[in-house]
């Protein structure tokens, strides 16, 4: 009987400890040299559950539905499913070299990056096949859409490209060169910007035909590129500078510059203002604060890569280590 009533109280003592630790949401972070995900309380900013993986995780990105947090597993061929609450598994599905990935804004398409196989497959969002597979010059990398959905844009970063799919048709629509070592890609003001990593700016595109129509220097290494939740501020990581830096999303002109040394490369942004973002180099996490110009450090685990944000409080369920 006490064992019971011991067993009861310790149950609701981790319920009600969930609960507040994590009421002001929780941070994954995919560890690619550790074979693991990191999940931090952002409340304490300190590491709370480490899940294995099988070989070598990169990316990221929440279903449609938000139901589901599917990690790739490129060395593994397997794509991980966690609850983005709990951080749970939900399932494991073999899935050939998963390294970036991307769902359409209709919900629609994922698409999976092949990096190692030179292949970018298209899949149902829905029932998880395969629709289309397209065989690439070389290391497709990142990847993002227009916003209606219709083309998928793939940087090639040792052929120096980028690649245009058309998914109405899911047919090839050109690839062209845009720079050295293309990585990070994104739609803006319809045009699309491609991090050129073995220079210092990101290449404007024309998404028409895939032509260079400017260049905005940035740093050493321009690796990604991200938009900040109200549209008005360019982010972009130069991963070999050891620099973070904003620019008008509208005129594309510099704002400031911040040093994150070890390897700048995947962020998110808090609702209270503040940026996370990955240090590829150092194992440890960046919370910028961007008006201050300071950021503190979150130790993870080898090779931080992508990183999600799920700001909302989890209903309150015992953690289990799965």
């Amino acid at each position: 009987m006490r064992r019971r009533i011991f067993l009861f109280f310790l149950i609701i003592a981790t319920i009600v400890w969930q609960a507040s630790a994590w009421a002001g949401g929780i941070v994954f972070v995919v560890n690619s040299a550790g074979a693991s995900i990191s999940v931090i309380d952002m409340t304490t900013q300190k590491e709370v559950r480490r899940i294995p993986s099988l070989r070598e995780p990169h990316h990221l990105v929440l279903s449609p539905d938000g139901r589901s947090l599917l990690v790739g597993d490129t060395a593994g061929n397997q794509m991980l499913f966690l609850d983005p609450n709990t951080g749970d598994v939900q399932k494991r599905m073999p899935v050939a070299d998963p390294y970036q990935l991307g769902f359409s804004p209709d919900g629609k398409f994922l698409t999976v990056n092949g990096l190692a196989r030179n292949q970018v497959d298209v899949y149902d969002a829905a029932t998880m096949k395969l629709v289309k597979r397209f065989p690439v010059v070389a290391t497709p990398s990142h990847l993002d859409y227009s916003p209606d959905s219709s083309t998928v844009f793939v940087t090639l970063q040792d052929s120096d490209k980028l690649a245009a799919f058309d998914l109405r048709t899911m047919t090839e629509k050109w690839t062209m060169p845009v720079g050295k070592t293309p990585a990070g890609v994104l739609w803006l003001n319809g045009k699309v910007l491609v991090a050129d990593m073995g220079t210092d700016y990101i290449a404007v595109v024309d998404p028409a035909d895939g032509k260079v129509l400017e260049h905005v220097q940035t740093g050493k290494g321009a690796h990604q590129l991200f938009l900040s939740p109200d549209r008005k501020i360019l982010w972009v990581n130069n991963r070999a500078g050891g620099t973070t830096v904003s620019l008008d999303a509208a005129t594309l002109k510099p704002i400031r510059s911040y040093a994150i040394p070890g390897g700048p490369d995947d962020m998110v942004f808090a609702p209270n203002g503040k940026i996370w973002i990955t240090r590829r180099w150092a194992e440890k996490v960046a919370v910028l604060d961007p008006a201050a110009g300071s950021y503190e450090t979150i130790d993870v685990g080898r090779s931080p890569h992508g990183i999600l944000l799920n700001a909302r409080a989890p209903s309150p369920t015992v953690l289990s280590s799965r």
